[in-house]
């Protein structure tokens, strides 16, 4: 079941999908005694299902060929990981697949991120078709990147589209590579990869339903009652139908019910607004979550209090010292972001430099800063190309403050 494919329009053979343990056991000795870096990509059914597994992966190396792979036929797949204990894994925008794959047993040690990499070389347009194109002089249709991959069998198209997604990976890998030699960005680009690798899971909230959009729109702590059981009933269909949320009923239908003074199940059939594809089959769930929500005793905090530090608009009123920092060290990163040819949330992550303008060292030197920087998150290639500018505008922003001007007096002086 090994193919190849070549990245010339016309010139692509049929592709077949490995579905099987046996075949997947072979085609993991036959990518073990090919050479190079392994390229990976998977492809997910995002707005369709519940959950954010893969369910397709492909994979290609040279003098192994390519290969597609059904995780939820073969189900874990750790011997691949095994047969290349030590490779580098070439992603393009590996934090968005590093989840689904360890799920099934991939878990790179080591990687190389194209997609990043482009981005730290300052290339407009950092999507796998657009650097492709840029740098190997190939367009690649990405006319099935939204697509519903749980869907069985694969249409062929698909299979081609998502072959090709890998199959020039390893060249585009190695042209950046020379790149990043070229511009003196190496260093950082592997910094970043690691820091990737090293990312912990995004932790689950605990207030989970908390997420719905227009939410902050509610008055009562009631509405909020409802509306969180309408969620927690919608999220709990989903999760058992494996459907995504949103395609029974949008957050808008929540927010909408939870706003209405509604007597009876007739009434929430009948509201305007309350529409899904789910509104009226599953209206018996949704009345019972809003029964529920009008008579539940734990009613929810309207707000819930937050560690983070506030968003600059209020920094004016609660800490303007503060914003005065964060302003000007935005202009001198501005700069420093031109010298370098990257984008400046980049070179580095704006809310670490927030969250050190919030709270600055007591000292404020390029050290300290560069500290305060790294236990925020930072890694050190962005320490030494912004500490010292960021110190240095720390410093220079309350001379910059315009003095205020002495109001005028409303006693008149009489001669």
């Amino acid at each position: 079941m090994q193919f190849r494919l070549q990245p010339i329009v016309g010139s692509v053979v049929r592709v077949q999908v490995i579905a099987s343990r046996p075949d997947f056991l072979k085609a993991c000795q036959t990518i073990a005694a090919g050479e190079g870096p392994i390229a990976i990509d998977a492809e997910r059914a995002s707005g369709f299902t519940y959950s954010q597994r893969a369910y397709l992966i492909q994979v290609h190396r040279r003098n192994a060929g390519t290969f597609l792979f059904d995780p939820p036929a073969i189900g874990d797949m750790s011997d691949l990981q095994q047969a290349t204990l030590g490779c580098e894994w070439v992603l393009h925008a590996a934090s968005q697949d590093l989840s689904c794959l360890r799920e099934v047993g991939i878990a790179p040690t080591r990687i190389f991120d194209t997609e990043l990499s482009a981005r730290l070389l300052g290339m407009e347009r950092v999507g796998l078709g657009a650097v492709v194109e840029e740098l190997l002089g190939i367009h690649l249709k990405k006319e099935h990147s939204a697509a519903d991959w749980s869907t069985r069998p694969l249409p062929e198209s698909w299979l081609t589209y998502a072959s090709l997604d890998v199959e020039l990976l390893v060249d585009v890998r190695d042209e950046i590579e020379r790149m990043l030699i070229e511009s003196g960005k190496l260093e950082f680009a592997y910094e970043e990869f690691e820091a990737t690798l090293a990312k912990p899971e995004k932790a689950i909230p605990a207030e989970p339903w908390r997420r719905l959009s227009g939410l902050n729109t509610l008055r009562t702590t009631r509405q909020v009652a409802v509306a969180r059981e309408l969620w927690l009933e919608r999220d709990s269909i989903a999760q058992t139908r494996d459907v995504s949320p949103g395609r029974l009923i949008p957050d808008s239908a929540i927010v909408t019910a939870a706003h209405a003074t509604l007597a009876n199940k007739q009434a929430l059939a009948s509201l305007s607004g309350f529409n899904g594809r789910a509104s009226r089959t599953l209206l018996d769930s949704w009345w019972d979550a809003i029964s529920r929500g009008l008579l539940v005793t734990d009613l929810p905090a309207m707000r819930v209090r937050s560690d983070s530090i506030p968003p600059p608009r209020s920094w004016a009123d609660r800490r303007p010292e503060a914003l005065d920092r964060l302003n000007e060290a935005r202009a001198a990163l501005q700069i420093v972001a031109e010298e370098l040819g990257m984008p400046v949330e980049n070179m580095l992550t704006p809310s670490m430099l927030r969250e050190v303008a919030w709270e600055p060292p007591a000292d404020i030197t390029a050290e300290t800063v560069g500290i305060a920087l790294l236990s925020h998150g930072a890694r050190a290639w962005q320490v030494a190309v912004t500490a010292e500018r960021i110190a240095l505008a720390f410093v220079e922003a309350p001379q910059n403050q315009k003095p205020e001007e002495p109001e005028e007096s409303s006693t008149l002086t009489i001669e």
